[in-house]
């Protein structure tokens, strides 16, 4: 039974007895549950019913969800709106499958920014810059009465610090809940929120953590600790690292190791069952879990992710080696933390991690009602180990001790010792620091709430939690951007009859999410306008102006521009050009940038008449684009550029993209081509990962089929079919026509290792010989055409869809050689039924046909 069954009926309850009998059903479900509250989590749940505002500043694993799921539930009963944010998508969208497991999925939606479901539920899941921008538009107004904050010490984020802080400025009769096991010192905090909601303020802070910690500093190597843990019975074990790359690293080379038993091996085969592991990283996965060894972080397939949380959670995963997003509650239950380090990039430089974080971290060791201790070591730096190896092989022996050599840590290199260690452990986490900043998009959104504007504007800046000279300074940076919106026409300005009241216009109707949704989709729109609709690149120009907009998949970007310079460095290599002259030539080259030039003086323009997106920037790129013009899958894409570990990122933009495309292209500008390619990127996005939508799909009931129904209600996940990838005949036709075409280019280009890895799941009598097929051709043409028109209708027809009841397609794909003989083809036999396995096209049997 779930939590909103348990609502009491209040019609015939007195007043002096509604929260006693609201209270009491909380507690008659806990009970069901076998669950006992903790004298905080009690303390904490008592004062959100009361209506007090609620700092829960204690340890985590303390059971701070619990008082959440309270805090819903109190204001579920009084018919009261109430909203969790989180601070990244990946939390969100799991707090939200957790939200309708507890309360049903009829009461239950989320908001990302990009994304809504059930909009209109009593209780929202959604990122803190959604209730940032309802609180700026809205004000008092809002429809929101409760705001649950998790990881609220992100308020200290520099970036996104404003977000955290603004729903408190500007949502004064909402109860706030705000958690985090790293706050410092609130007692302002305490002070602002009462004196802003009129209500009591209650600090809960003193819980024991359930699972007390032990801590450790070892100057064994990674491996060594990781045995020594397992053999004193500390699994599972998350060991943490501060890039993505280091955590797959550490996984692939623990396969050395014997890490669980033949019972837990077949356990963990029947936990995975029939899971499609879809990718090349997925196969990699695979073995990995297979031997108790999990790997998590960001950068993986969200259906990845989620399934190393669930064997996690199982206790069958013995290691899981990933990154520090453990310490932003993503939910792996585990008793050992082990940190390879002290030092990370934070995106600008290498630095030591800040107390916050190492607690963040090291607090998700020990599971309530599993462990009796939580375990954290820490690495000492490599260069520390081997300094502590050759004392231990010296002994007490002076002479020798004097004599060692020691290692340094590597110049540049940042670095730290046990006593950074010790301070860490021992220091409480940074206090909380105002991150508040006013932005164009800040002040579009308050400009548009109704009422005093004025009022609205002074409130929101003398009331922020800057300094009184931050704040001057605010109010002069908004001085300067309202005027640039006046100039601009953005805003317009209207005097009173007698001139005393002033009140600002925004000339343009904006989204009400257009900061959080491609806030420069209106300059895409605009740049449209530049395109000729006469040139054969007309669609895929309208795609570059749009993939402008979206945000960087930072890792394609750096490895399309790796081989872009590997390919001019051969070929200058070939001319004989010196490494210098080289280099100072291939510093020039970078990653595919489509209408570069056009679309940066059109920006410029643009921005002097919309100021605002002077705080964005336009990003030309061409993923989507290349992919379309290569006629890349998804896997071919990860393979080309090794992107493995990055998958998640590439499936974040491509749906992005799909999103973008299908939403905001004008019906004058929407080509028949751009509709094939919206469908084909639509399916393969899902192909490749549809896991949120599956799980939203059978929230209902678990037993049910995905319904078209839901499948069209919910399209906001970037998916439109639930349906094997052959029921889809137009996207499935469109990825055959991709598929032939890419092997052309691939043939065009003699890459003969790359066809074979394209091709690697077919027997070698099913594919043709391709160095003497490349002679062949070569010696009779000097060129292959590569152009719209040897991809077009005229070179590419599928010709039987009958054979094996349906089940394998026959399709040709001519090669267009310079003299137009068409003498060369390919002929290839579809196998439905393992495209459908696979999620992308396969083949049975490729031929060259020679005519």
């Amino acid at each position: 039974m779930n939590l909103s069954a348990m609502l009491p009926d209040l019609e015939d309850v007195p007043d002096s007895l509604l929260d006693e009998s609201i209270f009491d059903s909380f507690l008659a479900w806990t009970r069901e549950r076998g669950i006992s509250l903790y004298p905080a989590q009690e303390e904490a749940s008592l004062a959100a019913l009361a209506g007090d505002n609620v700092i829960v500043a204690t340890p985590t694993g303390s059971g701070k969800s619990m008082v959440a799921n309270a805090a819903h539930f109190f204001a579920l009963a009084r018919r009261q709106r109430s909203f969790y944010t989180a601070p990244i998508k990946a939390l969100v969208n799991e707090k939200f499958f957790s939200l309708c497991d507890t309360f049903g999925p009829e009461n239950v939606g989320m908001m990302t920014g990009d994304a809504t479901v059930n909009g209109r539920a009593p209780i929202i899941a959604a990122t803190a810059e959604v209730v940032a921008n309802i609180a700026l538009r809205d004000g008092a107004e809002a429809n929101i009465d409760q705001v649950i904050m998790d990881e609220f010490h992100y308020y200290s984020d520099p970036d996104r610090g404003w977000a955290w802080q603004v729903p408190l400025l500007e949502l004064p009769r909402a109860q706030f809940i705000l958690m985090s096991a790293t706050l410092g010192d609130t007692s302002a905090l305490e002070k602002d929120l009462s004196e802003r909601t009129g209500r009591t303020t209650t600090l809960v802070s003193h819980a024991e953590r359930p699972v007390p910690l032990d801590f450790s500093y070892v100057y064994t190597p990674v491996h060594e600790t990781i045995e020594n843990l397992l053999e004193a019975g500390k699994a599972p074990i998350y060991v943490v690292h501060f890039s993505q790359r280091e955590a797959t690293e550490r996984a692939q080379a623990l396969t050395s190791m014997s890490i669980i038993d033949k019972e837990t091996k077949e356990n963990i085969a029947a936990e995975i069952g029939d899971f499609r592991f879809s990718s090349s990283f997925g196969r990699t996965l695979s073995k990995l879990l297979r031997r108790g060894i999990g790997i998590h972080h960001a950068g993986m397939l969200p259906k990845y992710r989620r399934l190393v949380e669930k064997l996690s959670q199982t206790g069958l995963l013995k290691v899981i080696c990933g990154t520090d997003t453990l310490g932003v509650g993503i939910n792996v239950p585990i008793r050992t933390v082990l940190m390879t380090g002290l030092a990370k990039f934070d995106g600008h430089k290498d630095r030591i991690i800040q107390s916050r974080e190492f607690h963040q971290i090291a607090g998700r060791a020990g599971r309530a009602g599993y462990d009796t201790e939580g375990t954290v070591v820490v690495e000492a730096p490599e260069h520390e180990i081997e300094n502590w190896r050759l004392r231990e092989r010296a002994g007490s022996d002076p002479k020798k001790l004097k004599k060692l050599r020691k290692k340094s840590a590597r110049p540049g290199e940042v670095t730290w010792t046990e006593k950074t260690y010790e301070r860490l452990t021992h220091q409480e986490p940074e206090d909380l620091t105002s991150q508040f900043q006013v932005s164009n998009s800040m002040l579009l959104n308050v400009l548009a709430r109704p009422g005093n504007q004025y009022a609205h504007l002074k409130h929101l800046l003398r009331g922020s939690h800057n300094t009184r000279t931050r704040q001057n300074h605010d109010i002069l940076t908004t001085i300067d951007l309202v005027r640039g919106m006046l100039n601009a026409g953005i805003v317009t300005r209207e005097e009173g009859a007698d001139g005393s009241k002033v009140r600002y216009h925004l000339t343009e109707d904006l989204p009400r999410d257009f900061a959080l949704n491609q806030p420069l989709a209106p300059f895409a729109l605009a740049a449209l306008t530049l395109l000729d609709k006469e040139k054969d690149s007309f669609t895929l120009d309208v795609i570059s102006v749009f993939e402008a907009i979206l945000d960087d998949p930072r890792q394609v970007l750096q490895a399309q521009q790796r081989a872009e310079r590997g390919e001019e460095i051969a070929a200058l290599k070939n001319e004989g050009v010196d490494y210098t002259e080289r280099m100072a030539i291939v510093e020039e080259i970078t990653y595919p940038m489509p209408l570069v030039e056009e679309l940066d003086q059109a920006f410029a323009v643009f921005a002097e008449g919309h100021p605002w997106v002077k705080e964005f920037d336009i990003s030309p790129k061409s993923v989507v684009r290349h992919m379309i013009e290569h006629g890349m899958t998804f896997s071919d894409l990860i393979a080309t550029y090794g992107l493995g570990r990055s998958e998640g990122v590439v499936l974040r933009y491509l749906t992005d993209a799909w999103r973008t495309l299908s939403r905001s292209v004008p019906d004058e500008y929407y080509t028949d081509e751009l509709d094939d390619i919206v469908e084909w990127l639509g399916e393969m996005v899902r192909q490749v990962d549809s896991s949120l939508l599956d799980e939203w799909a059978h929230m209902a009931d678990p037993d049910a089929p995905v319904s078209s129904e839901v499948v069209d209600k919910e399209r906001a996940f970037g998916v439109t079919n639930p349906d094997a990838l052959s029921a889809n005949r137009r996207a499935f036709t469109i990825m055959i026509r991709n598929y032939l075409f890419r092997i052309v280019e691939l043939f065009a280009f003699e890459k003969e290792e790359r066809l074979a890895e394209l091709l690697d799941y077919l027997d070698a009598d099913s594919t043709p010989e391709w160095g003497p097929a490349l002679d062949d051709y070569f010696d009779e043409y000097a060129d292959l055409d590569l152009g719209p028109d040897a991809r077009g209708p005229e070179y590419f027809r599928i010709e039987d869809r009958q054979a094996n009841n349906g089940r394998t397609w026959t399709a040709r794909q001519i090669i267009k050689d310079p003299e137009d003989d068409r003498s060369f083809q390919l002929v290839a036999t579809i196998d439905l039924d393992a495209s459908d396995e696979a999620g992308e096209i396969r083949l049975s049997e490729l031929r060259l046909e020679q005519h």
